[in-house]
C-alpha cells in the first residue's frame, strides 16, 4: 500500500516524468459519471486511491499496470473490476483510453471526487480498510 504512494511521491519530484496528469474527459449518463483517461506513450501514471468497487475499460492501447496484488500487462480490449483500496501504477506502452464508470447522481467534479477518492487509505470506508488490514477508528478506540 505505502509503497505505491511512496513511489508517487518519488516520481513527482523528478523533473521530465508524467505522473497522471493526461487528458481526462468526462460524460454523465442517469445515475453515473464517466471518466476517459489518455496515456501517452512512454509515460507512467499512479492512479487516484478508489473508495467504490467499479468497472474500468481499456478502450485502446497496452500498458503494465502495478497493485499492491501484484503486476499485470492489459491490451485492449480489456474490462475489468477497480476493488475498493486500489491504487495502481502504470506504464504506457502505447497510447492508452481507460474510461472508469462511477454510480452517482453528483455532476460536480470535486464532489464526485470526494464520494469515490480517498486522499489516504485511512480514509476508505471501514469494511475496506478491513479488507486491506488496516486499522479502523473502531480498531484503535477498543484496543483490538
Amino acid at each position: 500500500m505505502d509503497r505505491i504512494r511512496e513511489f508517487e511521491m518519488v516520481l513527482a519530484q523528478m523533473p521530465g516524468t508524467i505522473a497522471g496528469d493526461g487528458p481526462v474527459r468526462h460524460f454523465f449518463g442517469d445515475g453515473l459519471y464517466i471518466r476517459e483517461y489518455t496515456g501517452s506513450k512512454g509515460t507512467l501514471a499512479v492512479s487516484k486511491l478508489h473508495k467504490t468497487n467499479h468497472p474500468y475499460f481499456v478502450m485502446t492501447g497496452d500498458c503494465s499496470v502495478i497493485t499492491n496484488e501484484g503486476p499485470i500487462r492489459i491490451r485492449a480490449p480489456h474490462f475489468g473490476i477497480t476493488k475498493a483500496g486500489t491504487k495502481r501504477i502504470l506504464y504506457f506502452h502505447e497510447d492508452t483510453i481507460w474510461i472508469t464508470v462511477h454510480a452517482t447522481e453528483e455532476t460536480d467534479l470535486e464532489k464526485i471526487e470526494d464520494q469515490v477518492i480517498a486522499k489516504t487509505y485511512h480514509e476508505l470506508p471501514d469494511d475496506v480498510k478491513l479488507t486491506l488490514g488496516i486499522e479502523t477508528e473502531a480498531q484503535l478506540c477498543h484496543g483490538k
